[in-house]
């Protein structure tokens, strides 16, 4: 080991300047986006999260919300500022304990700039406090939250995450939640995961949800009413936590009806997608005016109006098969939507046949004769639509109908280890439809890219003979009988109007 001789005047100046380490010296600012050509500025390139911790305080008759997040993530490249996708008033940022400088710019950018470079691979705590009034937030002309009487609603697809936290909003970042709401007793906060606490001093009531698996932003969920709140427990275990507006009026029994036969439908469910994946489960129907229900892991939202015509066990089905289908197994990117979308609807067809009101193959042959080659349902393309088609009638039709065409090619067997192994294979992360197609390749044992291309693909009508190939009606003069469980299923189409 060798010493050299340092001036004094050096080392008084080593002493006064900061050690900058040569990687982060060379910091440059993360990406506004995670880089998905369909949504280009959602979620945010530089670093991953790992946890949210949300603490909040809403006040149902202004609609105003204030909030804490904590949130803890690693770099992925050394940073010299990064983003969040946010929308309400920030007073404050800390990165790693320290006050942090900020703005705003675009749509929903938070712009953090850290007292010092953040170097990669290192953990990262952020601490952003904020207010606002979400109902009075847009962002593209339109909003994911829902004012209701009692209070209000966050659930949108794909994002919802602006109008109450900021996050790295795509489903390439998964993470863990603690979720911690106080309002006005009387009041009930229902949010994701398991209730862990309720507290009450002074007239306000705390209540205290984690999730404690991954879990995308998009489908972190919060509502807050006066809600009747329901318990119980799956066959197999799971704790069941349901939560209904005290005013739906009419609706109110059809909501229950269905939604109260979640723990049934998951069991059943999980015959066929292999164990469900969480330790919660639920649904939650707030008086909301929205159309479209969603699936907010472990606690599906469904609007009052999907039972505006009585009972609708088929929505519950197609919520609860996302848990699998969307939720454990999540897109790598929004065009890989027919990987929930499409799986969400066979599951409807599956339940159709469990209850003997038309098989997968008659309703298969159902939708594939009932629309002319010229009808321009044909031409979107379920396995990259397009962010315009992303919730597209035939994302979810014939993307079902590209299932039966599967199953009918490779056999019952190959077919169902499939759809039960998926979601094993990649628990908790990210795919593609590619990834399925390559999947479904190995345990098959076929080529199956001709198959794919045809109908997930190709903006036309799949023609006779490649209907034919895959056990698919064809057009004739006797088109097939309307299964008995069409008009059930195609009254869940509310779920589309995102």
């Amino acid at each position: 080991m060798h010493r050299g001789l340092i001036a004094p005047g050096a080392l008084a100046v080593a002493f006064l300047l900061p050690a900058i380490p040569a990687s982060a010296a060379g910091a440059s600012p993360g990406a506004p986006g995670i880089g998905d050509p369909y949504y280009p500025a959602y979620g945010n390139g530089g670093y991953d999260v790992s946890h949210y911790d949300l603490r909040l305080k809403y006040r149902p008759d202004t609609d105003r919300l204030q909030g804490t997040a904590t949130i803890l993530a690693r770099t992925t490249r050394d940073l010299s500022r990064f983003n969040l996708d946010f929308l309400l008033d920030v007073g404050e940022v800390r990165v790693n304990g320290a006050k942090a400088s900020f703005t705003t710019s675009g749509e929903h950018e938070l712009e953090v700039t850290p007292e010092r470079p953040l170097r990669k691979g290192d953990p990262v705590t952020v601490v952003v406090r904020y207010s606002g009034v979400p109902s009075q937030q847009q962002a593209y002309g339109f909003t994911s939250w829902h004012r209701t009487p009692d209070g209000g609603v966050a659930a949108n697809e794909p994002e919802a995450a602006w109008w109450w936290f900021p996050s790295n909003d795509h489903p390439l970042d998964k993470a863990t939640y603690d979720v911690s709401v106080l309002v006005p007793d009387g009041t009930q906060a229902i949010s994701n995961g398991t209730l862990q606490s309720t507290r009450s001093r002074l007239g306000w009531t705390r209540w205290n949800w984690r999730s404690a698996q991954p879990q995308a932003s998009y489908l972190a969920t919060l509502a807050v009413g006066r809600f009747d709140v329901t318990t119980g427990t799956t066959e197999s275990g799971i704790p069941v936590v349901n939560a209904y507006s005290r005013d739906l009026g009419a609706h109110d029994g059809a909501a229950r009806a269905s939604v109260e036969r979640t723990g049934e439908i998951a069991d059943w469910l999980s015959e066929y997608f292999g164990p469900y994946p969480y330790d919660a489960l639920g649904g939650y129907v707030p008086n909301t005016d929205t159309g479209y229900a969603l699936e907010t892991q472990t606690r599906p939202f469904y609007s009052p109006r999907q039972f505006a015509d009585g009972s609708n066990v088929s929505v519950v089905v197609h919520e609860l098969a996302h848990q699998w289908y969307g939720d454990l197994v999540s897109v790598r990117g929004w065009r890989d939507i027919w990987i929930n979308e499409g799986f969400a609807r066979y599951a409807q067809w599956l339940w159709s046949e469990h209850e003997g009101e038309g098989t997968a193959q008659e309703l298969a042959d159902h939708v594939y004769a009932s629309r002319p080659a010229d009808d321009p349902f044909w031409t979107v393309r379920p396995g990259d639509p397009g962010p315009e088609n992303q919730f597209h009638l035939a994302v979810y039709d014939r993307g079902a109908l590209a299932l039966q065409a599967l199953r009918n090619e490779i056999g019952d067997t190959a077919f169902f280890a499939v759809l039960k192994g998926w979601p094993r294979k990649y628990a908790h992360g990210n795919a593609s439809v590619a990834d399925f197609r390559r999947y479904a390749e190995e345990v098959s044992g076929k080529p199956l890219a001709a198959l794919f291309d045809t109908w997930l693909y190709e903006p036309a009508k799949p023609s006779a003979p490649a209907a034919r190939a895959a056990s698919v009606a064809t057009a004739s003069p006797a088109a097939p009988v309307q299964p008995k469980s069409w008009r059930k299923i195609a009254a869940t189409n509310g779920v589309h109007e995102h």
